[in-house]
């Protein structure tokens, strides 16, 4: 049975008058819709020596803070020597390759790490089992066949070796009923929804994942699920903390949707070395809306997710399973 949201325990918004004070503390009083008198902690984390961090980084952040400064559920016994990260990210004692479809990847790196520009889902880059664990995070959107490439991970990882996969949803939801039927965030994940089938790649992958890699041969499959408010408004300190970033990041991908900037895909057989933010790039292309509606809407869905009434978040799921230790021989 698929669990629903609505069985899970409930998060508890702070009453409204502490809930004001956090905001002034975190905005700046009579801050209103500007964000650029953010508290010195979320400021300090967007800038190093004058540079500022990549969108990414903030996100990561928000996840080490979900997963309680971890950096993955799967329950490793031995230090894993060799990792694949899809989407990369960091380990501290281990060789990752980190894997993306584009150079966006820092000029500075830990000597234990090496990036790769490829598609995984297409080269066949790496031998049979050859990783301890391969890592995926946030990929919706850019997969047209999961079970497949589920299947080319099942492949690379080591015989007693672990494959995660990390993928949040599109859908906000609210515990009070506090977001409202008629919504620029809700309009914006229903969108999503109907982008996904004429791109025939998935941004709904919740209790999907479990389920695929039980099939292509993993086991002992857990699935995790955690809700991630949207703004700092829940009475716990942990999830309030996670809020504060996430408005950040929410905000800048809002942000973000509206710039456009070249990057390099490499085996693309059109010509397409324009990547728009990510709305834009869905609803210009996809949905065929003109970039002023899509302004618009952005717009609302800033300002929503500035309303101190609505109490709402988005959900992340961690799924991960082990490759038998007999499993792959005949691979080799």
């Amino acid at each position: 049975m698929v669990p629903s949201p609505a069985t899970q325990s409930p998060l508890i918004a702070e009453s409204s008058g502490s809930e004001d004070n956090d905001y002034d503390s975190l905005y700046g009083s009579g801050a209103g819709t500007d964000t650029t008198s953010l508290a010195s902690s979320i400021t300090k984390y967007r800038y190093e020596n004058g540079r500022r961090y990549h969108a990414y980084n903030i996100f990561h952040h928000i996840y080490s803070l979900v997963l309680e400064g971890g950096l993955f559920k799967a329950p490793i016994r031995n230090v894993p020597q060799n990792i694949l990260d899809l989407g990369t990210g960091p380990f501290p004692s281990a060789r990752i390759i980190g894997n993306d479809l584009s150079p966006i990847q820092p000029e500075w790196v830990p000597p234990n790490l090496q990036f790769e520009i490829d598609d995984f889902t297409k080269e066949r880059a790496h031998q049979p089992n050859s990783f301890d664990f391969v890592h995926a995070r946030a990929l919706y959107g850019s997969i047209s066949d999961w079970p497949q490439f589920i299947s080319r991970a099942y492949e690379v990882t080591k015989p007693g070796g672990w494959f995660e996969s990390v993928e949040t949803t599109v859908e906000h939801l609210s515990d009070d009923n506090s977001i409202p039927k008629v919504s620029a965030v809700l309009e914006w994940g229903r969108n999503c929804k109907i982008a996904e089938e004429k791109i025939r790649k998935s941004f709904t992958l919740e209790y999907k994942i479990k389920p695929w890699m039980e099939e292509q041969g993993f086991i002992n499959v857990v699935e995790k699920e955690y809700k991630v408010p949207v703004r700092p408004w829940p009475r716990d300190k942990h999830l309030k903390e996670i809020g504060k970033y996430n408005l950040l990041n929410m905000l800048e991908a809002a942000d973000m949707s509206l710039l456009t900037f070249e990057v390099y895909s490499p085996g693309e057989s059109e010509i397409t070395l324009i990547a728009e933010g990510f709305t834009m790039a869905i609803y210009t292309r996809v949905l065929g809306w003109n970039p002023v509606e899509v302004h618009a809407l952005l717009g609302q869905v800033r300002a929503e997710y500035l309303n101190r009434k609505v109490h709402g978040y988005y959900r992340l799921f961690v799924v991960y399973g082990q490759k038998p230790e007999d499993a792959g021989k005949d691979a080799e």
